[in-house]
């Protein structure tokens, strides 16, 4: 069953025709999440039995695996001789060769999940007539737990070959559209029906899905914003995202037209996999240029906050199928074609260089078979000695750069065997046509190096398999003619631009690009001594053995787990439209600010403390302009004029700065720099609240500063009286804060006798003098107060970053304390949903202001209620609430 509230936007982006459902498939679980109410195709005995089922017996552990193609294979009978014009049916199997298939049984059968139930989403590589939809989604979930997606062919086109392989695939690959030849240029059509498909797969996620039980994970860049539209459906759901292909640095990344849209999509998850810490690296720093977002490692975890969601970072590489290796070297078939291959090379006293790449131009076919043809140039002795034998798999795209690949590569083939050729050797053999596995499996048991130069891939797992065969068994080692107790060796040229070359440190890396040094490579790898292909061959074979492919998924599924573990003990609801869609997940106390409940106890009070934060709260931190507004100043008057409020704006601005702007306050109380503040009147005297002896460590602090700025474009130094501080907002984000974390270290190794503290903030690091705080603000001030008698029944303090948590925490312990009356309500709050000590929250400065000016308004209505105003002019005043601004 399609979602009725996709369905328009589906038939839109096919074209207009209905898309197909699962038909008459009984769906096994019932979607338990507010707001879903499935379209089930039972009875109602059915449904009841099936509540029945449920209840009885503790949920199995499930993982519902997303991908764009499934790990089956269809095979089409024959032809009905009917008349009907239809075929005969399909037969499917599981494609052993698939990785979704190769994770569900290990898993299963080494790391304890034996009875984890796995359900499969995603499309068919063959195309299934639309009558016939309904039958084969009925016979893949029945027999395979899978869930096909089917697409339009004109929709799958635009999607795969069109988005995917045109616009991702390339731009993840280092490829930038220079020119139209060059990747084409970005198609919005193609965008659009690359979201359209996603939700494709989105609803057929939500026929199967039990939320607050499954685990989701979703593979690879063809469903980046699927995370989206499950966590707009599910708040809680338990999501998990691996990318397969490299993720490219920023600098390439950016030039995205939808680069935002995709990492808030990506954000949607709990768990996001990559394959190297380069690839998460590059990612890191495309939400830190691009998003401001900035993260950190925890307990060995590296995580960013997200609107109060934790997004952890996992990475680790995909190991290989041990048991399904080792079962084709098993095979007689395989070691029949060993001894056929034995008999072609070794035989006649020849070594192999063996090259599997798929033709494709990011596999660096043409630049191996330079490399190899500098070999044989620069080194006549391994000429009639060494084959180079390219296994050259189907590309999975298409276009013109395939087949501009393809006659390159055959050109070249041609011109060296022409060149170096013998009557009984050819040095180059390109195998174009599809191998079976078996045979791959021979080829890499002969090969004495697996040359591996691939220019961009995302992990590649050739050499790991390479390496299990070299292993062998004691089967093969008959057939080699090896004794039980030989010593297995192994030889690897890699690219280092290839995922597992971090993992393979026995390996000889290379630079693809460089021919001599990938010919040297070649030759290191026939001279090398046969001890150390041994040493190199055991300490691969150890991790290749360990790190298998049920290793790398059961250490995503428990990082999954733990990461999703706290779920149900968050509030979370999503904001934000379209792609731009996020869930805010907050700790159950903290809750919005209610206008109306803080009016009515603001109307209620007798003494009132009012503390604002300036930046951030009263004026935008992105405000060019950082001076107050003529309506902000009177706002603040109206404020001030109640004499039952005590108001202070608390900032760390200069006094100097404060009194210029707020002059025309008269009973505005400032606090500034942390060490000041001002009592009622405009013209009274400043009162420190820490004595300051001095300031003589600035001669110090400042021109260390000044080295830094000077060093580091966009930053900046404010000198305050009591305090300094070195900005780094205009700085490029990473070396900013790289120079803010040494800046920091510095500073407090010449400061450590003064009596200062070095504290890192937002985009800056300031330094000031000890123990003074906006905390010591708001604890001098109600001291104060309970000094004087006045006892206050209302507080009110906002602000929006680090510093103002100091006044949070005071005022929050200060209730039931002696400096506030008994009966006093107490209101924290912080700018923006985030982790606060502050109970409550407001969106923005915006809601701010018209929070105030809203008090503001109370105020002078009060005021006028009091003289008799309203009674002589109105009748009955207005209620408390009408005048907030809306």
């Amino acid at each position: 069953m399609v979602s009725r509230s996709y369905s328009n936007l589906m038939e839109l982006a096919s074209g207009g025709e209905p898309l197909p459902s699962l038909g008459r498939r009984r769906i096994p679980r019932v979607v338990t999440a507010s707001g879903i109410v499935p379209d089930l195709d039972c009875s109602d005995d059915d449904a009841a039995s099936a509540a029945s089922d449920h209840s009885s017996h503790a949920p199995r552990e499930r993982a519902i695996i997303v991908a764009n193609q499934l790990p089956i294979r269809a095979t089409r009978r024959g032809v009905d001789d009917g008349g009907g014009g239809g075929g005969g049916g399909w037969e499917f199997s599981w494609d052993e060769d698939s990785l979704l298939q190769q994770l569900k049984d290990s898993l299963r059968t080494h790391h304890g999940r034996a009875d984890m139930e796995f359900v499969y989403v995603g499309g068919l590589r063959d195309e299934v007539p639309p009558a016939e939809h309904d039958e084969v989604a009925h016979q893949l979930f029945e027999g395979f737990r899978c869930v096909p997606t089917f697409l339009p062919p004109d929709l799958r086109s635009r999607f795969y070959h069109g988005f995917c392989k045109q616009q991702l695939w390339p731009l993840f690959h280092y490829m930038l559209p220079l020119s139209p030849e060059l990747g084409g240029r970005f198609d919005r059509l193609l965008w659009q029906a690359y979201v359209s498909v996603n939700k494709i797969f989105a609803d057929k996620i939500l026929e199967v899905i039990s939320p607050d039980e499954d685990f989701v994970w979703v593979h690879d860049y063809h469903l980046m914003v699927l995370p989206t539209f499950l966590r707009k459906r599910f708040n809680r759901v338990k999501l998990g995202f691996f990318l397969h292909s490299p993720f490219p640095s920023s600098e390439i990344y950016k030039t995205l037209p939808v680069r935002e849209e995709l990492l808030r999509s990506l954000l949607n998850a709990d768990l996001i996999g990559f394959h190297t810490f380069d690839y998460a690296r590059h990612f890191l720093s495309c939400c830190s240029r691009m998003l401001g977002l900035k993260y950190e490692s925890q307990r060995g975890y590296i995580a960013l906050e997200y609107y109060g969601r934790t997004v952890t970072i996992k990475i680790l590489p995909v190991g290989v199928h041990l048991e399904q290796l080792q079962s084709v070297l098993n095979l007689p078939e395989t070691g029949a074609k060993v001894a056929e291959l034995l008999k072609q090379f070794s035989h006649r006293n020849r070594l192999l260089l063996l090259g599997v790449d798929d033709m494709d131009i990011f596999k660096g076919i043409s630049l191996k078979l330079l490399a190899f043809e500098q070999l044989l140039m620069q080194h006549p002795e391994w000429r009639g000695r060494v084959v180079l034998v390219q296994i050259a798999n189907p590309a999975r795209g298409k276009g013109k750069d395939v087949k501009e690949v393809q006659e390159e590569s055959d050109a070249m083939v041609r011109r060296i065997n022409a060149a170096f050729g013998q009557p009984d050797y050819q040095p180059v053999i390109l195998i174009d046509r599809p191998l079976q596995f078996y045979e791959r499996m021979a080829y890499y048991v002969v090969a004495e190096c697996c040359l591996v130069t691939a220019v961009r891939d995302g992990m590649n797992l050739i050499p790991y398999e390479y390496i299990i065969a070299r292993q062998g068994n004691e089967k093969i080692d008959r057939i080699l003619g090896l004794s039980p107790s030989s010593r297995k060796k192994s030889m690897l040229v890699v690219s280092e631009f290839i995922g597992c070359s971090p993992s393979l440190s026995g390996a000889i890396r290379v630079n693809p690009w460089n021919i001599d040094s990938v010919a040297d490579a070649m030759d290191s790898a026939l001279e090398m001594p046969e001890g150390e292909k041994v040493l190199r061959h055991e300490k691969h074979h150890r991790y290749v053995s360990t790190h298998e492919v049920g290793y790398w998924a059961n250490s995503f599924l428990q990082d999954l787990e733990r990461t999703c573990h706290e779920h149900n003990r968050r509030r979370c609801w999503g904001i934000g439209f379209g792609l731009k869609f996020r869930v805010v997940a907050l700790d159950p106390n903290f809750k919005k600010l209610a206008v109306e409940n803080l009016v009515s106890a603001y109307r209620r009070t007798t003494t009132r403390v009012i503390l604002l934060d300036y930046d951030g709260t009263l004026m935008p931190q992105t405000s060019f302009g950082k001076s107050p507004s003529s309506r902000t100043i009177d706002m603040l008057n109206s404020l001030c004029r109640d004499e039952n409020n005590v108001v202070f704006l608390v900032s760390t601005k200069s006094r100097a700065t404060l009194s210029e702007w707020f002059s025309p306050c008269e009973n505005l109380g400032l606090a500034a720099e942390h060490g000041y503040f001002l009592r009622l009147s405009r013209d009274a005297e400043w009162e420190t609240c820490v004595q300051v002896a001095d300031c003589s460590w600035k001669q110090i602090a400042e021109p260390v500063m000044k080295t830094y700025t000077e060093t580091t474009d966009g930053s900046t130094i404010e000198d305050k009286e009591t305090a300094i501080v070195w900005n780094y907002e205009d700085a490029d984000p990473d070396f900013g804060s790289c120079q803010a974390k040494e800046l920091h270290d510095h500073l407090e190794s010449v400061l450590a006798n003064e009596p200062v503290s070095v504290k890192a903030g937002m985009n800056h690091v300031e330094v000031k003098p000890q123990g003074v705080s906006k905390g010591l603000v708001a604890k001098r001030l109600l001291s104060t107060l309970q000094e004087r008698g006045d006892l206050p029944d209302f507080i009110l303090c906002i602000g929006d970053d680090r510093s103002d948590e100091d006044m949070f925490e005071v005022i929050t312990t200060a209730v039931n304390g002696p400096s506030l009356n008994p009966e006093a309500e107490v209101f924290a709050c912080t700018v923006g949903r985030k982790p606060s000590k502050a109970k409550y929250y407001l969106d923005d400065p915006a809601d701010i202001v018209r929070l105030i000016q809203g008090l503001a308004n109370v105020s002078d209505q009060m005021h006028l209620d009091s003289l008799g105003v309203f009674d002589q002019m109105h009748g009955t005043p207005p209620s408390a609430t009408d005048t907030v601004p809306r």
